[in-house]
């Protein structure tokens, strides 16, 4: 009896603590507070199609190391009405892993922290609402649209700036622009 009578109130002084914890971290990743100087900050970088634009990647990570910043590169999956939300992707997934993989292997060569994900949505424009609703970025970094397709366009940077928080950082590569390509498996 006493045995149970301390497990219960150590589970609950563990369970306080945690609520405590988590509390101190809202607070101090708050605006304005001194704190918040330790939690890492947060680069989103989400992409579409079968290629990323090198320049844009480059510029990415470079931001990345000089403030200290997690990348986190979103793959944005399209999934069609026909199927449930969430129903496998494999096709999509063929393509988003070797460029998750590339993205992660310089980042790493950069000694920059990587948290890849990929996203799905009706379109690319709702999955980057899902992404934006359920997580904090301090800075949005993403490709205008090129010749290629594989970046954002006028009416996708619009509606970013209407509903991003944070920075807004739009970069469109010369015409003459490398690529990570998806290779075929």
């Amino acid at each position: 009896m006493v045995k149970d009578v301390l497990l219960v109130a150590l589970v609950l002084a563990c369970a306080g603590f945690a609520t405590a914890l988590s509390r101190r971290h809202r607070e101090s990743s708050g605006p304005g507070s001194d704190a918040g100087a330790t939690v890492r900050r947060r680069i989103l970088f989400p992409f579409v199609g079968d290629a990323l634009s090198e320049p844009v990647l480059a510029a990415t990570l470079r931001l990345a190391r000089l403030e200290h910043a997690t990348l986190v590169p979103a793959y944005l999956a399209h999934v069609p009405m026909a199927m449930p939300l969430d129903a496998p992707i494999p096709r999509q997934c063929e393509r988003a892993m070797p460029l998750l993989e590339a993205v992660e292997q310089r980042a790493a060569r950069a000694g920059v922290p990587v948290d890849s994900r990929i996203e799905r949505g009706r379109t690319y424009r709702h999955a980057l609402r899902e992404l934006l609703e359920h997580e904090h970025f301090d800075r949005v970094v993403v490709a205008a649209d090129t010749e290629g397709g594989e970046g954002f366009g006028a009416a996708d940077v619009a509606w970013l700036l209407e509903h991003a928080e944070g920075e807004l950082l739009v970069l469109r590569p010369a015409h003459d622009q490398q690529v990570v390509v998806a290779s075929a498996a």
